[in-house]
This record gives structure tokens, C-alpha cells and sequence, in this order.
């Protein structure tokens, strides 16, 4: 067994436990409904991630944030309606860009990827000496073929390609816009640890919350890094695990605190997770040889997700393991639990919300029944 490597305290009139690692979080955990029993049947990173993000843990189902696309649209023409940001290294989780695909759904739903530095999009901008007037005209060409080749095949996806041309074109103008944190105040980049021009999740929370504000529906962030084995590559939990938590702590919390001054909380969900969780036993995956570095293996027994705003309960902690943390005794949620809550607060019945394809109406939460968890609701 191994115990605990950071100093835990309770904090917040909710009293939740936190470790000295999140010092941040910890401030704002009056705001947070910590869910302490989710389990999943996954325990490698690729289908253990489908399964988080599309509800399945093969490839080929649409990811969450394509779902909630489809069903609620966009607030911004000008914008995609399902942006992914990127940090540290620009490592993509194991299983890829399936985590934002589309799957059976349009590919007009899919997310699109953009860069926290530089151009948001690469390409974007119009080459030199073309004026955006003769890109238009390039652009009207181009989706006349397109038009007279959909009437004469009728390829769904070639609907998607025009949708596409014409969004890339509206957006020279507001992504460069909107993700340029140049344009907050010196005291907003100290509060979230942004540094302009650079890539780190400090700048990607400060860019999601300009993309909220800009009616942007869906905003996922990716951050690798957290497989702490205890290996050199990992650095453990001694190192790594402190490092990450110090790329993510400040942001996380500046994030939800901006949010709920300036009236957005209520009506923004703020989910914060990973696949699965760690063992209460210390790994041994460097293979027996000596290291400095300490480290747990993969657990999906048992792990916390937390939820703020968005009609989520302030200050709720809701589940429990045992005094090790290896089983769930109380109040279990498994994954397609979670996604169902998740759905019901954004306004769908998790029922209902499906979309034909191979003979069965598919869903996010799959065929087996699913409970909305009722007990995190405010």
C-alpha cells in the first residue's frame, strides 16, 4: 500500500478535502460539486478516454461535445460551435482526434482544434497580396462546384465542406480576435498565470472564457501529463504530479471565479475529470529498477470528477470509497450516469436525444438505462 503524498485539508464551509497541491482550488471549493465514486470498466488510457468522451469505448461514436452541438447549435456564426485547446507540449491524449470527432453525427459538429499561440487556425489568413474581397470571390467560386457537385451526388459531406469554406472565412475576422489575450488587463493575465504568445493552460482557461463570452457552445481543454507510474518520463507523483498541478491549479480557479463575476457561471457547466483513477498501491511499472520517482497504476474502480455552474450543487461532495480508496461503498456513478447529468443540465433528456444510424437510434448514453444523479442538482 501507499499512502497519501501530499497533505490533505478540509476547506470552504462545504468542507472538502483538498492536498496542498491545489492550493487554488481550494479556495473556490464552495463553488465545485465533487463527485467522489465514478467507476468505469476501462483501465488502458485509448478506450478508457472513447468511453469518457463519446460513451463508448471504440472508435467511430461522436464525442460529447459533437452531441451537444448538434442539439443546441451555436450562439456565434463566426465562430465554431465546438472549439478543443491544446497545452502542455501539444500532446493529444492517447486516443486522439476521435475525442472531438463527430462520429455517426454530420461533420459540421465535429470540434476544431486551435492554437493558444499564433494564428488560432493555421492558414487563416488571407496569403500576401490577396485581398479578403478576392478570397470572397475565390470562395463563391469554389462553392458553386461545390453546390452543382451536391445536386448532382447528393454527399452529405459535401454540405459540411461548403459550411466549412464559409465558416473559415468568417472567422479571419473573430478568432484572431477572440483568442487574443494581448487585449485582457495586466491584472486578469497575473489572476490566471497567462503569459501572451505562449502555450499553456493558463492561456487556454483565459482563451475558454473569451469563447464563452463570444456564445462559443462547447469548449473542451486538454491537458497531458497526469499518468503518474513513477517512471523518469512520468516523474511520479513526488514530481510530476506536482508540476501539473501547479500548470493547472491557479488557472482552473481563476477560470471559475471570472466566470461567476461576470454573470456566466450559472449558465456554463464546468466539468473537470480524466478516464480513470489511480491505485492505492504504488505502481511498479518501472520494472523493478531503482528510481526516485513514486508512482500508482491505473484504477477504474474508483476516481473524482467535479462539476461547477450550470445548475450543478455549490459546496457538494457526493460518493464514497473505502478508508483505501480501491472500492466504492456508497453512491456510485458510472460513466453513462455522469454524461446523462451532464445532458440533463444542459437541457436534453438523455432518453430521448438520439440520432438514427445503422438501424438504432444511438445516444450518448448507450443503450443501457442511464440515471440522471439528482443528488448534485441545485
Amino acid at each position: 500500500m501507499l499512502g497519501p503524498q501530499a497533505k490533505f485539508a478540509q476547506h470552504g464551509e462545504c468542507r472538502a478535502w483538498v492536498s496542498e497541491n491545489m492550493p487554488h482550488l481550494a479556495t473556490i471549493v464552495d463553488e465545485i460539486s465533487f463527485l467522489k465514486a465514478v467507476t468505469t470498466d476501462q483501465f488502458n488510457h485509448a478506450p478508457a478516454q472513447l468511453l469518457v468522451h463519446t460513451g463508448d469505448s471504440r472508435t467511430g461514436h461522436a464525442s460529447l461535445g459533437a452531441w451537444v452541438t448538434y442539439g443546441l447549435g451555436t450562439e456565434n456564426q463566426n465562430l465554431p460551435g465546438f472549439i478543443v485547446l491544446i497545452s502542455n507540449g501539444g500532446t493529444t491524449a492517447n486516443a486522439g482526434k476521435p475525442l472531438w470527432g463527430s462520429g455517426f453525427l454530420p461533420s459540421v459538429y465535429q470540434g476544431v482544434p486551435c492554437r493558444s499561440a499564433g494564428e488560432p487556425v493555421l492558414y487563416l489568413q488571407n496569403p500576401k497580396s490577396v485581398s479578403r474581397a478576392a478570397r470572397r470571390q475565390v470562395l463563391d467560386a469554389v462553392d458553386e462546384i461545390n453546390r452543382n457537385t451536391y445536386k448532382q451526388f447528393g454527399n452529405p459531406e459535401t454540405v459540411t465542406r461548403i459550411a466549412q469554406y464559409e465558416m473559415a472565412f468568417r472567422m479571419q475576422l473573430e478568432a484572431s480576435d477572440a483568442m487574443d489575450i494581448h487585449r485582457e488587463p495586466a491584472s486578469v493575465l497575473e489572476r490566471y498565470g497567462a503569459e501572451p504568445g505562449k502555450t499553456s493552460f493558463a492561456n487556454n482557461c483565459l482563451v475558454a472564457r473569451r469563447l464563452a463570452e463570444r456564445g462559443v457552445r462547447f469548449i473542451q481543454l486538454y491537458h497531458w501529463g497526469w499518468d503518474s507510474h513513477g517512471t523518469p518520463t512520468d516523474e511520479g507523483l513526488n514530481v510530476g504530479l506536482v508540476k501539473q498541478c501547479k500548470l493547472t491549479d491557479q488557472p482552473t480557479a481563476a477560470l471559475l471565479a471570472d466566470l461567476k463575476a461576470r454573470g456566466l457561471l450559472e449558465d456554463t457547466l464546468v466539468v473537470w475529470g480524466g478516464e480513470f483513477g489511480r491505485t492505492p498501491m504504488q505502481d511498479n511499472h518501472a520494472g523493478g529498477e531503482e528510481t526516485k520517482f513514486i508512482g500508482r497504476d491505473h484504477h477504474p474502480a474508483a476516481f473524482t470528477v467535479w462539476m461547477a455552474g450550470g445548475g450543478a450543487k455549490p459546496g457538494m461532495t457526493f460518493g464514497e470509497t473505502d478508508d483505501m480508496g480501491y472500492e466504492i461503498v456508497r453512491d456510485p456513478v458510472e460513466v453513462r450516469d455522469l454524461h446523462a447529468t451532464m445532458l440533463y443540465l444542459l437541457g436534453f433528456d438523455s432518453r430521448k436525444f438520439s440520432y438514427p444510424y445503422q438501424g438504432l437510434d444511438q445516444k450518448l448514453t448507450g443503450v443501457k438505462p442511464a440515471r440522471i444523479v439528482s443528488e448534485i442538482l441545485a
